[in-house]
């Protein structure tokens, strides 16, 4: 048995929030075939489904985003698994709006939630991090992480969702670099990334093609046209 863990804080207020993402993960895998009805257990919205032949339990801590280990441990006890059993999908201030990464362990990075989850089931779980993108100072960190999606942001906040959870069956057969591969071909690269620059050989191509448009035509050089414009301009070196 599996436990897919979306970190989230619960209520209308913070359902498009930034910081939400990870709910918003596991709503989406949820929609997939094969999922019940949310339901309450284990102070969480729960779905039970089966992914790629393994049995998988969909949470989202009803318990504040600071608490929700409470809730994810409380279920690992009861199913009597071990941290590698639990997948945690959360939001990533360092990681640029769109990109992901997954790892087993590691620090918690001043992640409330994570911290939570470290004290109540131990450290060697698995972390699928969305993204979110830093608002570049400081001060501004609490108002984006707790701040809507933009309308811009669906651009890529959508393929991102519908990709994991599309795939979800990679996530649970831990074949994450190919989780991670669907996910960057799904955006379109890195948002906020510069278009290409064309290349050497394009460019001069196109800089040949406008030479080649502004040369004048071969003027005759035989003919009565020829002796028209010798009798005009006179021959070469007069």
């Amino acid at each position: 048995m599996l436990i897919i863990a979306g970190l989230g804080n619960p209520g209308p207020k913070y359902t498009g929030n930034r910081h939400n993402i990870g709910f918003m993960a596991v709503d989406a895998i949820q929609r997939r075939p094969s999922f019940s009805s949310w339901s309450k257990k284990f102070k969480a919205e729960i779905a039970e489904g089966e992914i790629a032949g393994e049995r998988v339990l969909l949470m989202k801590p009803q318990t504040y985003m600071n608490l929700s280990g409470e809730a994810v441990g409380e279920a690992m006890r009861f199913y009597k698994l071990a941290p590698k059993d639990i997948v945690v999908i959360y939001d990533e201030l360092d990681l640029p709006a769109g990109k992901a990464r997954i790892k087993t362990g590691g620090g918690h990075g001043g992640h409330n939630g994570i911290k939570s989850i470290d004290a109540h089931c131990g450290k060697e779980y698995r972390r699928l991090r969305l993204g979110i993108g830093h608002p570049g100072v400081k001060d501004l960190v609490h108002a984006h992480v707790l701040g809507d999606f933009a309308k811009a942001d669906q651009a890529w906040l959508s393929p991102l969702l519908d990709t994991i959870a599309d795939n979800a069956e990679l996530l649970v057969k831990g074949e994450d670099s190919q989780l991670l591969n669907k996910v960057a071909l799904a955006i379109g690269g890195k948002p906020g990334e510069k278009p290409q620059a064309p290349s050497k050989q394009t460019v001069q191509s196109h800089i040949h093609q406008a030479r080649s448009a502004a040369q004048p035509k071969k003027l005759p050089t035989t003919g009565p046209m020829a002796e028209m414009l010798k009798r005009m301009f006179g021959s070469k070196g007069d």
